[in-house]
């Protein structure tokens, strides 16, 4: 059996921002004690809500780097080191592993996006570069890319790649995915409001932008169905459903960043081309976070 990197709510945690555009290490040592105390499960550093898209080389590095080494193996440390770029991919994920990452999270390429042949070479070729374990994801309302299941059940083969980060919102299509990889891949939702359904269907967690603003929450909702409590654990994600929807009212990772800012965390603003919230989607946020208890 392939090792599972991690079971419960793993958070995509943001990238705090200074005025100037610069990483806020200071900061983002606050937010993953945050996470820590309130029983976060795993860290994944430099996903597409950390803004990994924009960092440059020496950034991505060493924000995983100093995850790292805050983190200190209290739990999992998951690097996104995905690109389009099969041979960026594996430099990436060669660094990520020399300072120290538990785990790669790999995005399926974007904009090129590939064949299913093409995507079988480029994940087996990563997966070949380091001994760590691999969790594929798959976004293709971002990418343009969607892994097959036959897909999955050949990438399933190789020893390193061991999950995925399923946001596809294709319920039926991750259905098929448990049935033919089930033994073989561990699945997490990509999506905070399908959190329970794939818990339903034998996932073992979820990879969340929710945790970040509740952290002990999201947590809870895994392990109240792993303890059994399957219709608490439906509650929970039914009463969030609201913040979860506020949280997706613009592009992520804008609004979960203004609602870290509304919270009192020195989060910043997105870099460019990502902007701020308007003035309808801000106050829909401000009265879900009110009506969470978050903000008072």
């Amino acid at each position: 059996m392939k090792r599972t990197i991690f079971t419960g709510a793993g958070v995509a945690v943001i990238t705090p921002m200074w005025e100037d555009g610069s990483i806020n290490y200071e900061e983002l040592g606050r937010i993953l004690e945050f996470q820590l105390v309130n029983h976060t499960d795993s860290i994944v550093i430099c996903g597409t809500t950390g803004e990994s898209s924009t960092m440059s080389d020496e950034e991505h590095v060493k924000a995983i780097e100093y995850t790292v080494q805050h983190v200190a193996g209290r739990v999992p440390v998951i690097a996104g080191a995905g690109s389009n770029d099969t041979a960026y991919a594996v430099w990436l994920s060669k660094e990520a592993a020399a300072v120290g990452a538990d785990a790669l999270l790999q995005v399926t390429p974007y904009y090129n996006k590939t064949s299913q042949a093409g995507l079988v070479r480029h994940f087996y070729t990563i997966a070949d570069a380091t001994d760590l374990p691999v969790i594929l994801y798959n976004v293709p309302s971002r990418t343009g890319c969607d892994i097959a299941v036959s897909t999955y059940a050949e990438l399933a083969k190789h020893p390193n790649i061991v999950a995925v980060k399923e946001a596809s919102g294709n319920i039926s299509k991750i259905v098929h995915l448990m049935a033919e990889c089930g033994d073989t891949l561990d699945l997490y939702s990509g999506n905070d409001d399908q959190i329970v359904p794939l818990l339903s269907l034998g996932a073992k967690g979820v990879i969340s932008v929710l945790s970040n603003v509740m952290p002990q929450q999201t947590h809870d909702i895994c392990q109240l169905w792993f303890d059994g409590k399957t219709a608490e654990s439906a509650a929970l994600q039914l009463k969030l459903l609201p913040l979860i929807n506020a949280l997706f009212c613009d592009v992520n990772p804008i609004p979960v960043k203004e609602a870290m800012n509304l919270l009192g965390w020195a989060a910043g603003a997105c870099r460019l081309p990502l902007t701020d919230l308007n003035d309808a989607n801000r106050a829909r946020l401000i009265s879900e976070l009110r009506a969470s208890g978050l903000l008072s």
